[in-house]
């Protein structure tokens, strides 16, 4: 046999869980797994409770979201017995981990919406803690995580939801296996492989998985320690393999020894989530007074504090001066986090001294956030005098090494010589290797060399000329401008992503920034442009030797304005009126409050993509995390770590359509950037982390078109492949095609005549592609399982934002004013546009009724928008009173609810849907068909007339 059957998979396992310590247990429905779980609490706690009392327990239960009910099973239960007495009791034993009760069940069946059988279950003291769905070998792994989804929509929430307290899924096909916290709103990227401490995954579910990860102790720890509430997004979150391995390295060294040492976890893979489990096991500790996690800015100060206290709700007392830093040392703050700045003053300042020598010799425990950045500097020493019972961490993404110190009055210092030893390490070639970080797509863009005399050509690509005089040429920086301007859509994916622009000095900065805005008044380009840079007085990098200097003195308190010239400085209240003018905002460098407030606004914005670029000489080049941003364009020397630092911004992990980042390099930098790669991981890393030439990807696209056409050799014969088996062949083959043009587009290069396939056969695949989508979705037989319905069709590869009912309309405008010959050829050209586009397909019915009914009769080609407008009204409200006639709904009622759902982005409950009919309400057997049938419905019409309609 070639593939192993899931129930072969599933057999196997359930023995290997039994020889761990898990009991199995039969649980075939519902009731049996309640009756499990009161035997399961009673034997925990102790204790029995009567078939009233342990009703009392499941009201607990039933209460809340996902977010809640893993709050509930944290916290200690309380209710009054049948007798009036008090009864104390718990779900689970956090604090002694391996003190509970561990069973596994097999194919548990719950009705929900439909009903649903679950592979393999865990459960700790009755309730079930750990879902594990298993597919057979050779399938993906997607497809798991898609059924986990839709088990999700259909009956985990079902009935006494039980199933709402799982805190830890696994899919597996048996060779591949990961993990995720119970959040629904992650992508299948954020999924992940268990490792061991060196980062040797262990993805065989039976060979080393299940031994390790679900190992009852080790299972419980994660669960009970490592799972993170997060309060701001209401989500559970757990950590990956290194993320575990840094923090019990960092607790066992709390715990038995008095030494240093630093983590070394390469830029975008989750060092604050790191350090925040770390702080907050070990300021728990009896032996520990206070944990101060220690950053070196005041930005980061305020992004740190919040995203602390958005891990625990009120864990943050964010200091907001040196005074109230102070007052945290005093009184009983357990966790402080605050700047090197502040926490250097507190030290160093007569007025506090006497305050702080009350706490010199206490247990502290100090972490610092990027401590290379902070700690090269006198500061370092000067903490390590000043307390005489500290134990000092630090977290970096790119370690100094002797390669890369710098060298100031106290010689070269290196990250191991101020903090000792390397306690985990987690390089970028084993973030890529693991998919927790994307590889960059670098291109090296207008290389120079001096012709005979005094003339430059910027366009022929020979290195080693970097002179200030052409690099500042207007020029040379009006080409770039242009190039941006060009290609920023094709990087972004028609600003579906945002970008940065890294320039070598404010002066360079200014005029970059004039001239992309005097474009833009042109009417050359409609980007959103914002900026924001530093206001030390030297404005010029005059060193250039890419190292990203702090952006504050270390030695004293920011003073925002401090040194600035008065011509920078009106230029920056120019720029911040252009900002000022776009999002309606009133911020200015008038005080440092308003220019702190303008950072944060900033830093917010390119968050939720409101600025397309944001141009930066050193700010926001480090610590900055915006999984949104996926370009940077480079004009400035960069090297060792600054330059990883400032790739870095690019590679963080969002969803299918972001498969790399896109480092676009005005300078010689190729050198630079293998140097650097080498350094923090090994000369062979090259290839891991920087993706291939497009030449490359043209062979990878005609391969995969070949084995696309083994399958399906011409478009219409999709329409006979004769099995599901055989559609999902097609599926995963065009889905491979989509996913290497994906990347492809982004690069300059790109042209449709280098690929073996033309576009318009893309196109006319890409529909029937779709049209196996709408088949699954409209799939009525809900009982039937169709191996379909766990296919990812990743539909964000297919969306363009520029094919809108905007593009439509000037096509039929086109089409009015063709020659008799090209209208048909054009007319065929409109309609296949619209059966390509997932958002128009709903839509395409009713535009192909406007070219054949009313085009026609459409005398002046310029009246065809508001004609269209006119059509398109008139149907909406044609279909809305069928609507609600068919269905006797009240008019005014089903109005307010699309209205609600439109603001709210929420679908309408079934009991709402029903709430719209008038007169009897349909009997209990009625209820859940006529309310899926309204809700259908009416999210078909919002889908059709309203979404996508405001082009």
């Amino acid at each position: 046999m070639s593939t192993q059957p899931e129930q072969v998979l599933e057999s196997q396992l359930v023995a290997q869980l039994q020889t761990l310590g898990y009991a199995k247990v039969v649980i075939k429905d519902e009731a049996s797994l309640l009756a499990n779980l009161k035997a399961q609490l009673e034997k925990h706690n102790g204790i029995s409770f009567s078939a009233h009392e342990f009703e009392k327990v499941l009201n607990i239960l039933n209460k809340g979201s996902v977010f809640e009910k893993a709050k509930t099973l944290r916290e200690k239960q309380h209710i009054i017995r049948d007798n009036g007495d008090n009864l104390y009791f718990e779900f689970i034993n956090t604090d002694h981990w391996c003190q509970n009760e561990y069973q596994v069940t097999t194919q548990v069946t719950i009705e929900g919406t439909y009903k649903n059988r679950y592979d393999v279950t865990l459960l700790i003291n009755g309730l079930p803690l750990v879902q594990i769905e298993l597919k057979r070998r050779g399938l993906e792994l997607k497809e798991a995580f898609n059924q986990i989804n839709r088990y999700q929509r259909h009956s985990f929430g079902a009935n006494a939801a039980l199933f709402q307290y799982v805190q830890i899924f696994v899919i597996s096909n048996g060779v591949n296996t990961k993990y995720y916290a119970n959040n629904r709103h992650q992508s299948f990227k954020q999924t992940f492989f268990w490792t061991d401490k060196e980062n040797k995954r262990l993805s065989n579910i039976l060979n080393g998985f299940t031994s390790t990860f679900l190992e009852p102790c080790h299972i419980s720890k994660m669960i009970c320690k490592y799972i993170v509430l997060n309060e701001t997004h209401k989500i559970l979150m757990v950590l990956r393999p290194y993320q575990y391995f840094a923090v019990e390295a960092l607790i066992d060294t709390v715990q038995n020894s008095t030494q240093n040492g630093y983590i070394w976890h390469t830029t975008g893979s989750g060092k604050t989530l790191t350090s925040f489990k770390a702080s907050q096991i070990i300021m728990n500790m009896p032996q520990v007074k206070k944990v101060v996690f220690v950053v070196d800015r005041k930005d980061l100060d305020y992004q740190t504090s919040k995203e602390f206290n958005s891990f625990s709700k009120g864990s943050v007392d964010g200091t907001s001066n040196t005074q109230a830093l102070v007052k945290q040392f005093e009184d009983d703050t357990k966790l402080i986090v605050t700047t090197i700045q502040k926490l250097n003053t507190a030290i160093s300042k007569q007025r506090y001294l006497n305050r702080m020598e009350e706490v010199q010799n206490e247990r502290i425990v100090f972490i610092f956030d990027e401590c290379h950045r902070s700690q090269f500097g006198d500061t370092h020493n000067r903490i390590k005098a000043f307390f005489g019972n500290i134990q000092m961490f630090g977290f970096t993404g790119t370690p100094i090494f002797a390669d890369n110190a710098v060298k100031n009055e106290l010689g070269k210092r290196t990250t191991k010589e101020l903090f000792g030893k390397n306690l985990h390490k987690y390089v970028i070639t084993d973030a890529i290797k693991d998919e927790n970080v994307l590889k960059f797509s670098v291109e090296y863009v207008g290389r120079y060399k001096q012709k005979e005399g005094r003339e430059t050509n910027i366009d022929i690509e020979v290195e080693d000329i970097d002179r200030k005089e052409l690099m500042e040429s207007p020029e040379r920086l009006e080409k770039i401008a242009d190039y941006i301007i060009a290609h920023h859509d094709r990087k972004t994916y028609a600003k579906t992503y945002t970008g940065m622009f890294c320039v070598s000095s404010v002066q360079t900065l200014l005029k970059y920034y004039d001239i992309l805005q005097a474009k833009k008044e042109a009417g050359q380009h409609n980007l959103k442009i914002a900026t924001i840079f530093s206001y030390v007085a030297n404005e010029e990098d005059a060193d250039a030797n890419g190292f990203i200097p702090d952006e504050l003195s270390v030695a004293e308190e920011p003073k925002v304005l401090y040194g600035m010239n008065k011509h920078t400085r009106e230029k920056l209240d120019e720029y911040i009126g252009h900002y000022n003018s776009m999002f309606e905002t009133n911020f200015s460098t008038k005080d440092s409050q308003s220019f702190y407030n303008y950072y944060n606004d900033i830093s917010k914005k390119v968050k939720e993509r409101k600025i397309d670029i944001l141009l930066v000489v050193n700010m926001f080049l480090t610590g900055f995390d915006s999984p949104p941003l996926n370009t940077l364009y480079v004009d400035k020397n960069l090297k060792f770590h600054g330059l990883i630092q400032a790739y870095s911004r690019t590679n963080r992990i969002l969803n299918e359509q972001k498969s790399q980042g896109n480092i676009i390099v005005f300078r010689n930098l190729k050198k630079a950037t293998d140097e650097a790669i080498t350094l923090f991981s090994n000369k062979e890393a090259i290839e891991e982390i920087i993706m291939k030439p497009y030449d490359d990807y043209v062979q990878k696209f005609n391969e995969a078109f070949i084995a696309m056409l083994q399958i399906a050799p011409t478009v219409k014969s999709v329409d006979s492949l004769v099995s599901e088996e055989d559609e999902l062949e097609f599926i995963k083959a065009f889905r491979a095609l989509m996913r290497i043009k994906n990347m492809m587009t982004t690069f300059a290069d790109f042209d449709w005549e280098d690929l073996a396939m033309p576009e318009q056969q893309f196109e006319d695949y890409k529909s029937k592609y779709l049209d196996l989508h709408e088949k699954v979705k409209q799939d009525n037989d809900k009982e039937k399982v169709s191996i379909l319905e766990d296919v990812d069709f990743e539909l964000e590869l297919i969306h363009r934002d520029e094919i809108n009912v905007t593009y439509i309309l000037k096509l039929l405008a086109n089409l009015k004013t063709a020659t008799p010959s090209e209208r048909e050829k054009q007319k065929k050209e409109i309609l296949d546009t619209l059966a390509g586009e997932v958002h128009l397909r709903s839509k395409r019915e009713l535009i192909e009724k406007f070219i054949m009914e009313n085009l026609p009769i459409i005398e002046d080609a310029d009246t065809i928008p508001t004609e269209f407008e006119k059509f398109w009204s008139e149907e909406q409200r044609k279909a809305f009173a069928n609507l609600v006639g068919e269905e006797n709904l009240d008019k005014e009622k089903t109005q307010k609810l699309i209205e609600d759902y439109l603001f709210a982005e929420r679908p309408p409950l079934k009991d709402e849907a029903l709430a719209l009919i008038k007169g009897q309400q349909p009997s209990v057997l009625q209820r859940k068909t006529i309310s899926e049938r309204i809700l259908d419905k009416v999210m078909k019409f919002v889908e059709t007339f309203v979404n996508g309609m405001d082009s």
